[in-house]
């Protein structure tokens, strides 16, 4: 149960549910996670696209139902606790607060390294200052802000398809979809594709700020995967078509690389912008997401239940979200964590892992359960299909975790 007097305020609509996740999803991940991916699987880059998106239809139906059964935030914390035990819910939870922290710190580097590259430590700590302000002052004015965000990112988007698809250097035999780099490359590129487009779950995490949460996040979810999911349906296929798999996985800047190869090198600078405002809204959904988590991990003394405090003005949780940010800008100043961050990928996927299980026991029967079988298997199958590092690091991580939680119940039963 809630304390009394702590709840968050209701006030998110569908419309800016869906905001909010398309913030997290279209964020600098579709201006990056494209050349790994076809690293890994060459011609099968597509084919891992469509894998990717197949996992996350199922998350986000699994996520859906079950935010709508438990409205409050915390997201598969809060599942995992109620429905397979507490335990469970305790791993996703500190899975996802240690993964996001460090993507928090890496795409507030982001930020800087396309801003200021010089000091991009200073610009992240000042990117990671002004967005935890803006979430301090409550929800509405993180929804007003990521507005804007998206609205830019999408007509940079937009414009790099119409480039790319629009230039004589199109071609469609570029597009050539095959098994080059076999099965197991194909399943790598999904992990590392759906890393980029898993933030519908911060829909999910915010149900505590949700009206009639029943019904408007249930909808809010599959809009924002829908159309995050054509957006990048439709850059990967304008960017293939300019640089085909070879070329896409060499690029350093895969978008600016396929708008100078279209003939436009003009563009280039419009791109770089658009990367930049990207990490930002995705730096601002994640500060919303983990700072809503610490609040709900708080609030059951898995963390300092001072972090469970809620703003009697802004309502919102304060010192969890000054916690986070205070984390988040002491890493973005002294540690470049871009390169260190794969563990993130494999936290999340387990993440929902834990978020399909607890969904296959809402309904015992055969059909409801096709959806959430299907999300589990594949989300852990993409798990351990990342490369070894990321593998071993994340497994690392969740089992530091493991003890302290066993380290702590010795502790409360004596």
């Amino acid at each position: 149960m809630t304390p009394a007097g702590s709840e968050l305020r209701r006030t998110l609509g569908v419309g800016d549910a869906v905001v909010v996740g398309l913030g997290s999803m279209i964020g600098a991940g579709i201006f990056a996670a494209l050349a790994p991916a076809a690293r890994a699987a060459g011609s099968g880059l597509l084919p891992g696209l469509a894998v990717a998106a197949v996992v996350a239809y199922c998350n986000a139906m699994s996520s859906a139902r079950l935010a709508a059964r438990y409205p409050a935030s915390g997201g598969t914390y809060v599942y995992g606790r109620e429905r397979l035990g507490e335990f469970w819910g305790y791993l996703a939870g500190w899975a996802f607060i240690v993964g996001k922290t460090a993507s928090c710190a890496a795409m507030a580097l982001t930020v800087g390294a396309y801003v200021w590259p010089e000091q991009a430590h200073v610009v992240a700590v000042a990117a990671v200052v002004m967005l935890t302000a803006v979430n301090y002052g409550g929800i509405q004015k993180s929804a007003w802000l990521t507005r804007a965000i998206v609205a830019v990112v999408l007509v940079v988007l937009a414009s790099v398809v119409v480039v790319c698809l629009g230039s004589g250097r199109s071609g469609a035999g570029r597009l050539d979809v095959g098994l080059s780099d076999g099965v197991g490359g194909v399943l790598q590129a999904a992990g590392l594709l759906f890393f980029a487009f898993a933030g519908y779950a911060r829909i999910a995490t915010l149900g505590e700020e949700v009206r009639d949460p029943e019904r408007t996040i249930p909808r809010a979810i599959p809009l924002a995967l829908g159309i995050a999911l054509a957006v990048y349906g439709c850059v990967a296929v304008a960017v293939l078509s300019v640089l085909g798999s070879g070329g896409l996985g060499q690029a350093t800047a895969p978008l600016a690389d396929a708008v100078r190869a279209a003939g436009l090198p003009e563009l280039v600078p419009v791109v770089r912008v658009g990367a930049a405002v990207a990490a930002l809204g995705s730096l601002l959904a994640l500060i919303l997401g983990v700072s809503r988590t610490t609040l709900a991990m708080a609030r059951d003394r898995h963390l300092p239940g001072a972090l469970a405090a809620v703003h009697p003005r802004f309502q919102v949780p304060h010192r969890a979200e000054l916690a986070v940010g205070a984390v988040v800008a002491v890493l973005a100043a002294t540690v470049d964590v871009r390169g260190a961050i794969g563990f993130s990928s494999f936290g999340v996927l387990l993440y929902y892992a834990v978020a399909n299980a607890s969904a296959w026991t809402l309904d015992p029967s055969r059909a409801a359960r096709v959806v959430p079988a299907l999300g589990l298997v594949g989300c852990v199958g993409l798990a351990f299909s990342l490369p070894v590092v990321s593998v071993g690091v994340g497994a690392g991580v969740l089992a530091v975790g493991a003890v302290a939680y066993g380290v702590r119940r010795r502790g409360t039963s004596r």
